[in-house]
């Protein structure tokens, strides 16, 4: 069995002063995009979880949260399985890669194995995990709360249907963007509690939405790494056009009405700025593929769905 698991952007991030449990409230919504890592599960009756991973220096053990995902699901020591893992997310870059992985291993998982597990507590699972994982159960386009775990699924913006995202080389730890938020006394209660009315956001065009998208981890990041944000103004120079992070970055992306758009933008983000750069579909329609039906670039796109496994 093979399953794609897509990455995300948080199109909009409030983040909230840290609680007494040392979580950070958060209101993000949060959509997922066309660039995929491969999942391959292949049965095995002897009760043993292996993974393997074509991208070198990546943990395939304890600390992978694809082999804790898979460990927390085994319900009966004969249940077995060896996951291969490619990855075209990259590490580090906001974009939410391992907790797809995770994410998309319990749902792999539930089916190989006939555990027909319900949605519900394969969100107890995830819950354990990490504060992204319960968001790629439900997706494709969803408001998070609490500290992600908490998740409403929405309408995908209806126009603004292709992001240009760029992947600068270099990775931001999400602890240490966490540390320097907290040490410049940022994070607002009533922005974390204050929704916007999203149904009419999804409505609008990029134009119009890019400005009301905010990242309350921006500030931090280029303080941590101020030649990510001066990147992030010189490519709105160049595109004329909003820039936001991802997360707690490194990932920047941008959103177009238009495929031709998106990829016009590319070509030039590449051209000016000399980074790695690529135009997605946002709320891709992903759903168990064959084998022959995964792109080998680990790219999707064509259609959106109401859930990813669905």
């Amino acid at each position: 069995m093979r399953l794609l698991a897509p990455a995300k952007i948080n199109l909009h991030l409030r983040i909230g002063p840290p609680r007494a449990d040392g979580f950070h409230p958060l209101l993000s919504w949060m959509t997922t995009v066309g660039l995929c890592d491969t999942l391959t599960f292949t049965d095995r009756l002897d009760g043993q979880i292996r993974m393997t991973c074509d991208a070198p220096g990546l943990a395939c053990d304890d600390r992978n949260l694809v082999i804790r995902a898979a460990k927390l699901l085994q319900s009966n020591p004969t249940l077995g399985t060896l996951i291969h893992l490619q990855k075209k997310i990259p590490h580090g870059g906001g974009l939410g890669g391992g907790s797809s992985d995770a994410a998309f291993t319990l749902l792999g998982l539930n089916r190989l194995w006939d555990l027909n597990q319900p949605l519900d507590e394969l969100d107890q699972i995830a819950a354990k995990l990490g504060s992204d994982i319960n968001f790629f159960l439900r997706g494709p386009s969803s408001i998070c709360r609490s500290r992600g775990e908490i998740v409403r699924p929405i309408a995908a913006p209806m126009l603004a249907r292709w992001v240009v995202l760029i992947l600068p080389a270099m990775s931001m730890p999400t602890p240490s963007v966490f540390r320097r938020f907290d040490q410049l006394k940022l994070g607002s209660a009533a922005e974390v509690d204050a929704e916007p009315d999203w149904a009419e956001w999804a409505k609008l065009p990029s134009q119009q939405l890019l400005p009301l998208l905010v990242n309350d981890l921006e500030i931090p990041a280029f303080a941590l790494e101020p030649v990510l944000g001066e990147l992030r103004l010189s490519i709105e120079k160049d595109l004329d056009r909003t820039v936001r992070m991802s997360g707690s970055g490194s990932s920047l992306f941008t959103l177009y009405d238009s495929r031709d758009e998106a990829e016009t933008a590319v070509k030039l983000v590449i051209a000016q700025r000399r980074c790695r750069a690529m135009a997605v579909e946002l709320c891709p329609a992903i759903s168990p593929p064959s084998i022959s039906e995964i792109p080998s670039d680990g790219s999707a796109s064509a259609g959106r769905s109401s859930a990813p496994g669905t």
